[in-house]
């Protein structure tokens, strides 16, 4: 049964909580492990490798905001966040972070469970990126290559005249398919710290990008409303 090979990390302090989400998952024939702190996760998160992570926010040491971030820097694990802080904010936060859902304590066991299973459908069910043969420098889809060696863009097999930074949010983005940045994140990673100005740079750069690459039917540059943007490459 496929669903007894998966595996859920749940990071809580409070032990009560932590043992009752198990208990709930390993009914559905989920394996569980259980950490009640950042560091922890971040080690089990290594050791385990868990297909989803159950975080909770308010944690010793490492809070749940920073695990979310560390996960995201190099994995897609899905993750979704259980806390007790439910102010619209708190939510936000977590969603702009990376995290797929946000459940606020307490929470119905029979609605957890159902947004695990959703949470893990949706991800065994998203094809794959449709990235070939990419390089530390070099994303591949169909119709698009965008090459930062040699700065070029080519797409549907014309050169794209494109300035350094359009092309390096271009490449950004289309390294880490379906994953949503904000644009404070984007001008920190392709302007730098030390850059000086708002964020409405990166509005005017991706405008600039799609009107010279149009959506394609495997891909496009999406526009997440009140957040961010993301280079989408799920089903249109």
């Amino acid at each position: 049964m496929a669903a007894s090979k998966q595996r859920i990390l749940i990071v809580d302090d409070d032990e009560n909580i932590a043992e009752l989400i198990s208990l709930y998952l390993t009914k559905e024939c989920y394996d569980t492990r259980i950490v009640g702190d950042g560091e922890s996760a971040l080690s089990a998160i290594k050791e385990f490798v868990p297909n989803l992570i159950l975080l909770d926010l308010m944690l010793p040491g490492i809070d749940g905001y920073q695990v979310c971030r560390e996960v995201r820097k190099d994995s897609s694990i899905p993750i979704i966040i259980l806390s007790a802080k439910g102010e619209v904010f708190d939510k936000v936060l977590g969603l702009e972070l990376g995290a797929d859902d946000y459940m606020e304590k307490p929470f119905d066991s029979k609605e957890l469970v159902a947004r695990v299973k959703a949470v893990l459908r949706r991800y065994q069910t998203e094809p794959a990126a449709p990235v070939a043969e990419s390089s530390e420098n070099e994303v591949r889809y169909p119709d698009l290559v965008v090459n930062k060696t040699n700065y070029s863009v080519l797409y549907m097999g014309r050169k794209i005249d494109m300035p350094p930074k359009e092309l390096e949010l271009l490449f950004f983005l289309a390294s880490t398919p379906n994953h949503v940045y904000t644009r404070d994140q984007l001008l920190d990673q392709i302007w730098g710290y030390e850059y000086i100005g708002d964020t409405r740079t990166v509005d005017v750069h991706i405008k600039r990008i799609r009107e010279k690459i149009r959506d394609n039917a495997n891909w496009r540059i999406a526009t997440i409303w009140g957040v961010g943007y993301k280079f989408d490459t799920t089903p249109q």
